[in-house]
Parts: C-alpha cells; structure tokens; sequence
C-alpha cells in the first residue's frame, strides 16, 4: 500500500513545491513507485516536472469532479523519473464546484483508491491556504511533510497549521500525524536561522528531519527548464540534500 503524504504550510513562499517535486525524484532516485498530485491552482509543480499545464486536456480538477478518472489523466515526468497527476489553473474553479457534491472532503481519496496500490509514495503538493483542495489532501494522507524557513514568521505559521492538522485529524482523518519538519533554503551564516532551527530540535525532536535543504541558486533556476532540481544539476548542494532527503524518508518509513 502507497504511504500518502502531504506537503504543507498555510504560508507562503516556504519551497513547498520545490520539496514536493525534488523529494518525489529523490525518491525515484531510491527506486521507489511515486506518484506526485499537483493540488495548487498555480500548478507550479506541473511545469516544474516538465509538463507544460498550458496544453493538458485534463487535470486533477476533472478528477476531483469525477468526470475522469486518475489513471487516465496520470502523466510521465521523464526528468524526475515519477507519475504526476497534473494541475492548472481550472483548479481553482474546484473551490466553488465541489461545495455542493457529496462528501466533497474525500473526492481525492476516493479517486486514488483505484491506483494508490501502483505506488510505495503518493507525494500531494498542497496550495498555501487552508482550503477545500488542501482538505481533500488532509483527509486522504497518512501524514504531512511541513517545509519550513528557520524564520520567527515561519514559527507563527507553524502554529496555525499544527493546528488545523489536529483538527482534521479528531474530525475527517483520525490517521493524519505530522511526519516531519524540514528545514528549507537554510543559510549556515545567519545567527537568527541557527536559533530557530534549534529551537525547532529542542520542541519538535525527532520530527525534525536530520537532512537540511540550503539556499541553492540551481534549485531555483530548475524549474524553468521544466527539471526536478536533482535532475537539473545533480553535484549541487540542493539537489545531493534532496537526495539525501528522500533517503532518509525511505529510512523513517520503516520505523512508522
């Protein structure tokens, strides 16, 4: 059975997307079935695995709406080495679309049950807001992967997510945990990055991942010629913490 996990903070601008697309190719890298939904209306993740969200006939809005199923919309990023379920910008007509369907909060769930047994992960790209699409995320994974700066806002932010996941684990998801805390676009050389991060290892434990994501100029230049970063430029600082990253999810899977 594939281990679903979101990638989530309510703030913006935190490198989820950039987690979403490299954690999912360090993983491939890892030999591991993955399968990356793209649930941001900007589909960032989309463009960032190579396939252009300007020319899809069909997405993980039509899904949502049950008017496809996912095995028919599920592309090939043959960069990253994984399966994407691709979005743009129709998704964010789902907001309004889905509030009178059925169970809206388990329309996500209910179309991976027919292709979640394909995969070991199912990495879901959540959008920078407590909506109907990031409750749909919510409710089908098993846990949330939170990239985070080691900044005093981020430490707010943090705080309100915690608690919107203990919510929609007592009321929609009673198996949703957080998984971990990553620390993302880190500098060595700021003494206010340093203190957060511990103080993040002093209150968290060992729900802070080991691994640390550093401000890397090539992971930001990958995405616009449409390649996972650890794809892009293999022997960069970013793309060998990535790998590095989804060696160590492999690892922690198998004490959960």
């Amino acid at each position: 059975m594939a281990r679903i996990f979101c990638i989530a903070n309510q703030k913006g601008g935190v490198g989820k997307t950039t987690t979403a697309v490299n954690l999912a190719a360090g993983l491939a890298a890892q030999s591991q079935r993955v399968l990356l939904i793209d649930l941001d209306p900007q589909g960032n993740a989309t463009m960032g695995s190579g396939i252009d969200k300007r020319q899809l006939a069909r997405s993980v809005y039509q899904v949502l709406l049950g008017t496809a199923v996912a095995r028919a919309v599920i592309s090939r990023s043959a960069a990253g080495g994984y399966d994407l379920l691709p979005a743009n910008r129709e998704l964010a007509g789902a907001e309004v679309d889905l509030v009178d369907l059925d169970d809206r909060e388990r329309r996500l769930k209910q179309a991976l049950a027919a292709v979640e047994a394909d995969y070991d992960f199912v990495l879901i790209d959540c959008p920078p807001s407590l909506s109907l699409l990031t409750i749909n995320g919510l409710c089908c994974a098993h846990g949330v992967v939170i990239p985070m700066q080691c900044e005093y806002f981020a430490l707010e932010g943090l705080t309100d997510l915690v608690n919107t996941i203990k919510r929609v684990h007592a009321n929609l998801n009673p198996g949703l945990k957080i998984i971990g805390l990553l620390r993302v676009m880190f500098d060595p050389r700021m003494t206010l990055q340093q203190q957060v991060s511990a103080q993040l290892e002093s209150h968290f434990g060992d729900k802070v991942f080991r691994t640390i994501i550093p401000r890397n100029i090539r992971l930001a230049e990958a995405p616009s010629h449409g390649v996972p970063g650890v794809a892009y430029d293999p022997a960069a600082k970013g793309a060998q913490a990535y790998l590095a990253f989804g060696a160590e999810m492999v690892e922690r899977m198998k004490t959960l």
